[in-house]
């Protein structure tokens, strides 16, 4: 395993199509941006962000009808994980299954490392 494979994020085919249909409806937006704070219940938490700008060091997940994009700082605490989208009797959400995380509290958008 190198360490490009353990810093990989992955983006599940229904955030793909989610992120999509969410780009698609906000033409003056072409990415989600998902980033890593301070702060939540459990220490860090995920913040989800509609944007029109890349900038160089983002690492861009997804293709042209929906890009995902990550800043290199925030990568570093979301290394390995997964993006998915989650539609089930509890409602729609971004879910981010981070093996990095030690902790996380019950809204599922904040974690410990």
């Amino acid at each position: 395993m190198t360490i490009q494979d353990i810093q990989k994020v992955t983006l599940s085919d229904a955030a793909a199509r989610r992120v999509a249909e969410i780009v698609a409806a906000e033409p003056s937006k072409t990415a989600l941006r998902v980033s890593v704070e301070g702060g939540g219940c459990s220490g860090f938490s995920y913040k989800f962000d509609l944007v029109d700008d890349q900038q160089d060091d983002d690492l861009v997940l997804g293709g042209e009808s929906g890009k995902v994009l990550i800043d290199s700082m925030s990568l570093v605490y979301m290394a390995g994980s997964e993006i998915d989208f989650v539609d089930d009797l509890m409602g729609q959400s971004f879910q981010i299954r981070n093996p990095n995380a030690i902790a996380s509290c019950g809204c599922g958008t904040s974690f410990s490392i």
